[in-house]
């Protein structure tokens, strides 16, 4: 009896809906870097730096520029590729996500959308995921009302939730089990660093006179960053923790269904593949 020898077939490669490019590359470098000044100026910046002078104008400021730089970052990248078929794909999750975030309207950490994203940024890719987020933050905001200074850094803060994700290894081969636990693990994690950054955003505002636990532009960087961790712990600590355990609740249990409905989409829209419409018959 002749035994047939069987062979796993190569795993295929997954389809990504925004293919990042020289330019694209580069416009998500440029606000990433300015975001990182919005975020982080009071531990870049000397105790004689003349910033914290201007410390009620520099939401305003970094919110008007990174409204801009996030939109010459998505215009770059639909230069890159985002077609007719990703960009419905785009609002789809978009709207899904925008739906999403009013059920638990951040009580105690209940925000279902962050394990959407990471599912999304996943399947769809890095370059994909940073316009999802993006998007996704902003379109909330108007839905909520939650329009202000603080909505660029929130988008900025997202784009990078998701876009980590869709930078985690094994996109084409690691499935199953290990896969939803990579997953689970990543949005644990960065459940806490969209909550820490997002600290970041309001807490060199607070006055320094009100909490021994505000930013003091007098101070060394070192006694800065001690205070931080203090403001974080003793403000946000619950909601990140939260919104940690909600995102890995989900992963792990609605995580399959959504994955694998995310690649039937995927596959069927053949995002690599050009549209072209058949000439009307005379």
């Amino acid at each position: 009896m002749s035994l047939q020898a069987t062979t796993r077939p190569p795993a295929q490669r997954q389809a990504r809906a925004v293919r990042l490019g020289p330019r694209s590359v580069a416009a998500l470098a440029l606000v990433s870097a300015v975001g990182v000044a919005g975020f982080g100026w009071p531990f870049l910046a000397p105790p004689t730096s003349r910033l914290s002078a201007h410390a009620q104008d520099a939401p305003w400021l970094f919110a008007g520029v990174l409204v801009l730089l996030v939109a010459v970052v998505a215009a770059a990248i639909s230069e890159s590729g985002l077609g007719p078929k990703a960009v419905a794909m785009l609002g789809v999750l978009a709207a899904t996500g925008a739906a999403l975030r009013p059920i638990g309207a951040g009580t105690a950490g209940i925000e279902p959308m962050f394990f959407l994203m990471v599912l999304s940024g996943r399947v769809l890719g890095p370059g994909f995921g940073f316009v999802l987020g993006s998007v996704t933050m902003f379109a909330s905001a108007l839905l909520t009302g939650g329009v202000g200074p603080w909505l660029p850094f929130q988008m900025l803060a997202m784009g990078w939730f998701a876009m980590g994700a869709g930078l985690l290894p094994g996109p084409d081969r690691l499935r199953g089990r290990a896969e939803r636990a990579m997953l689970a693990g990543y949005g644990f994690l960065a459940a806490f660093a969209y909550g820490t950054v997002m600290n970041m955003a309001g807490w060199p505002f607070m006055s320094a006179l009100a909490s021994n636990v505000a930013f003091d532009p007098h101070a060394p960087v070192a006694a800065n960053l001690a205070r931080f961790v203090a403001y974080c712990l003793a403000t946000s600590l619950g909601w990140d923790l939260g919104r940690a355990v909600v995102t890995v609740v989900l992963t792990l249990t609605l995580g399959p269904a959504v994955l694998r409905a995310l690649r039937r989409a995927t596959r069927r829209a053949a995002f690599e593949t050009p549209v072209t419409f058949d000439a009307a018959e005379k």
